[in-house]
């Protein structure tokens, strides 16, 4: 079968019909070790093309691509190297044991598509280093067993792209952080951003080697992988594309400061459908490509659409959920009813409520910010001194730098001064948890905390409410440990930031403006003091939704809308135009034919009667000309056609009638469209 994608711009130039390139090859399903199937065709400007009848009886396939893998890899230690597992979710090589990271959204997300109904490919990097020599066995065991293909990058190139570009410059800048010193976030730096670009054409090389271009669905994830789509577009002009964005995507004013503003919004809209988490970020996007780009973009029975090169590429407003199954089958686990027992006796029994604050170490989280909240609201409430705990548990940054030492050494410094001012013999105000703790022990937490604070100064999403909510909500033997009837409604209460992605979704939360420290620490004492039956509804209101909006529900949410979105493919001509980062595809009507001057001659000469409509700003007379008045050779030129007879002839324009009357009086049958066809002659 013919490859129905074309990078032949000539062919489009000249009007005829798109020569038939070689005949491409289908690439199996799996493919074991790269460079080992020698009848493929390397050509990257030719679009492969699956076989439709080797195709329609197999399973919709997914690629999933994203920085890491969901794979958890350890390397064996000498006592041990000879053993092996058995287990269905870990398998080992030579050197190294793999298993699956539950926690991983990748894995998450696969739970909500259906086994029977989707095969899922994983494409990513490994957290542990791989020696060269290892690569390819690891490769092959991995595509074998957990259907993941990873992407290894040599170590320097991955700090320079990762904790380089991603972490010191894009992450601080989507949000809102601008560099206005070099102390001050990261300038940018080419070379970092060079790093970037070769990393996301890997990244590109890998998928190659597994994708059914015509038949397979990529999604892909996140900032680290923003100009992976025009790789992908420029080798198949119709791959079927879909990318999402965790992060907030900041102001147009905020974004435009990017030296590759351009590049990345390109590279955006070579994606099929892009989504966001909340209705702002979306906003802030179409900003950009209006402003920067000059691109509409329009509603159509609901979906939001821009067109980019006669390509509509879709927009998809959904927050992300959390993994109900996983959460659940922590809360029955015995060890997490262990750890709320001990910890009701610490607190409960002692007669302390407890507010809890979960947060990376980073500078966005407004750690210090709840602390400030918390030291306030001991100030102007004295009679919570002694009762009233602050856990905050501080989870590892995921960068790294002078930015995350700083925000360390401002917490435990705050930490010590307020518990040094409020705190008793047996009694610290605020508690901090800065080691690794297991997952069943956070949900623990959760379960015993009276109220949870997440007073992020800016995030994409954040979970953390949504895992408190349905840790609140617990189940039987919980209710036992914690003296409850089974009947006897649940109850919680969330203090949230109103610049985090999950705000707009919480609607029974206190949201707060986390810089106003006053604020917090009111809103603190109102979940303190707000009465059991108005914490009971909020807790059953967030319930219902969170439940209900699950992870599963966004990936297949998202999905369905990808395929929707990619349903006009097989009716398009496709020309990919451009070099670099600035590629992108035309995309035309099958039956499009360029407009040649013989056929204008031709059908001129055959009919009597002949609507002739021209364009002036712009056309007859050039946007950067000077001097816009219409010249004597276009008045010559427009009177020969108006003494045609069977001519009618009008002049369309944005100028005003008047202007247009004078400068078109000596043309006495010439017709007007003034003002964009809103006065007529």
């Amino acid at each position: 079968m013919v490859s129905r994608s074309y990078s032949n711009l000539l062919e489009l130039a000249s009007g005829e019909a798109p020569s038939l390139g070689r005949i491409s090859r289908r690439i199996p399903r799996i493919m074991t070790v790269p460079g080992i199937i020698s009848d493929i065709d390397d050509d990257p400007s030719e679009s492969v093309c699956s076989d439709p009848s080797s195709s329609s009886t197999q399973k919709d396939r997914i690629i999933m691509v994203a920085n890491q893998l969901p794979i958890r890899a350890h390397r064996k230690s000498d006592n041990n190297k000879n053993g092996s597992s058995s287990s269905s979710t870990t398998t080992t090589s030579n050197n190294w044991i793999f298993s699956w990271d539950d926690n991983s959204l990748l894995l998450q997300m696969r739970d909500g598509l259906g086994d029977d109904d989707v095969e899922v490919i994983y494409v990513g990097c490994l957290k542990e280093e791989i020696h060269p020599n290892e690569q390819d066995e690891v490769s092959q065991i991995l595509l074998e067993t957990f259907k993941c293909v990873p992407t290894f990058l040599p170590p320097d190139l991955f700090s320079r792209y990762y904790h380089g570009f991603c972490k010191q410059q894009l992450w601080p800048l989507f949000h809102y952080m601008l560099p206005l010193s070099p102390d001050l976030g990261g300038r940018f730096n080419r070379s970092l951003w060079q790093a970037y670009v070769s990393v996301n054409k890997i990244f590109a090389d890998r998928i190659m080697e597994v994708i059914n271009p015509e038949d397979d669905f990529v999604w892909v994830h996140d900032y680290h992988l923003m100009v992976l789509p025009t790789f992908l577009r420029k080798r198949f002009n119709r791959v079927k594309l879909g990318f999402f964005l965790h992060s907030p995507f900041p102001s147009s004013e905020i974004y435009k400061t990017l030296p590759i503003r351009e590049e990345l919004l390109r590279a955006f809209l070579n994606a099929d459908l892009i989504g966001f988490h909340t209705f702002d970020y979306a906003r802030h996007f179409l900003s950009c490509c209006s402003r920067m780009l000059g691109l509409t973009y329009e509603s159509k029975r609901g979906y939001i659409g821009v067109e980019y090169y006669g390509r509509t590429v879709s927009i998809k407003i959904l927050p992300m959920g959390i993994h109900m199954g996983q959460l659940e089958s922590v809360l029955s686990l015995p060890e997490t009813e262990a750890k709320v027992t001990e910890l009701l006796k610490q607190y409960c029994d002692q007669g302390k409520t407890m507010l809890l604050g979960v947060d990376d170490m980073d500078i966005f989280k407004g750690i210090s910010l709840k602390l400030l909240a918390m030291e306030q609201l001991l100030l102007q409430h004295p009679e919570c001194q002694g009762k009233v705990v602050l856990v905050q548990i501080a989870l590892p940054a995921r960068g790294r730098g002078k930015d995350v030492k700083e925000v360390q050494e401002e917490t435990y410094s705050t930490v010590k001064r307020i518990n040094e001012t409020f705190g008793k013999p047996g009694y610290d105000p605020i508690v901090l948890i800065d080691e690794p703790l297991k997952f069943y022990e956070r949900i623990a937490y959760y379960v015993v905390a009276e109220c949870c604070l997440v007073t992020a100064v800016r995030d994409g999403m954040n979970l953390i409410p949504y895992e408190y909510i349905i840790s609140r909500q617990g189940n039987e033997r919980l209710n036992k440990v914690l003296g409850l009837e089974p009947s006897t409604p649940k109850k919680s209460m969330l203090v949230v930031s109103e610049f985090i992605g999950c705000s707009p979704s919480l609607s029974g939360a206190i949201r707060v403006n986390p810089w106003n420290i006053d604020a917090v620490a009111d809103a603190m004492d109102c979940a303190l003091a707000m009465a059991e039956a108005e914490k009971q509804l909020r807790h059953e209101k967030h319930y219902r939704y969170v439940s209900t909006h699950h992870v599963g529900y966004w990936a297949h949410s998202f999905l369905q809308d990808l395929e929707r979105t990619c349903r006009e493919h097989s009716r398009r001509r496709c020309w990919g135009i451009g070099f670099g980062l600035s590629f992108r595809v035309v995309a035309l009507d099958p039956n499009f034919r360029k407009l040649s001057m013989e056929h204008i001659v031709s059908a001129y000469k055959r009919t009597t009667t002949r609507a002739i409509l021209l364009d002036y700003d712009g056309t007859l007379m050039p946007q950067a000309s000077i001097d816009k008045s219409p010249s004597s050779k276009s008045l010559d030129i427009l009177n020969s056609l108006c003494r045609d007879r069977n001519n009618m002839v009008f002049i369309v324009s944005a100028k005003s009638r008047k202007t247009l009357t004078e400068w078109f009086s000596p043309c006495e049958k010439l017709g007007i469209a003034a003002e964009h066809g809103y006065f007529l002659r």
